[in-house]
């Protein structure tokens, strides 16, 4: 017996798959809840020397309060596009701000003169992390079970994603 599975009208291509088959997939154990699912890392490249950030420390480098890592290392943000889930957990329980308050708020602190840009804006967690890995000073809040090696996530408090009062969930 085999079943026929169509991969799309566009596609135009069949699979077919065995019984065999069908019942090995059955056989396996159910998905066990990732701690990490629904959790933002906050990810560096490997030589910056941080590990740890407190809530409030966070809270700068996102305001623009705190815009160097270290002597000569500026900080740049990159934020995923408006509707994304991790820039909605960032904009929430970081910035505490509608999108368009965040808008307001860069616009206004470039206007002033108090930061020399907003937010570079990325359209995946793959171009954050890829953008991270080559912008020395790069901070990206991506997905945390989308972290390629390579790239350190830093703690927050003292709590990597998954551990229990981790707060960019």
């Amino acid at each position: 017996m085999h079943l026929l599975l169509k991969a799309g009208r566009a596609v135009g291509r069949t699979f077919m798959i065995g019984a065999a088959t069908i019942f090995a997939l059955a056989a396996l154990p159910p998905a066990t809840e990732d701690s990490k699912a629904g959790n933002v890392a906050v990810v560096v490249r490997m030589e910056l020397p941080v590990d740890n950030l407190s809530f409030g420390e966070v809270r700068q480098l996102l305001l623009g309060d705190r815009q160097f890592w270290t002597a000569g290392v500026r900080v740049t943000l990159l934020m995923r596009a408006p509707a994304a889930r991790e820039r909605e957990v960032i904009l929430k329980t970081v910035y505490r701000m509608s999108e368009t308050e965040f808008r307001r708020y860069w616009i206004e602190k470039v206007f002033r003169a108090e930061a020399p840009t907003g937010p570079k804006i990325v359209y995946s967690n793959e171009a954050a992390t890829e953008l991270v890995g080559s912008i020395p000073g790069a901070v990206a809040f991506v997905d945390a079970n989308q972290v390629p090696k390579g790239l350190k996530v830093l703690r927050i408090d003292g709590r990597l994603p998954g551990d229990k009062g981790y707060p960019l969930h």
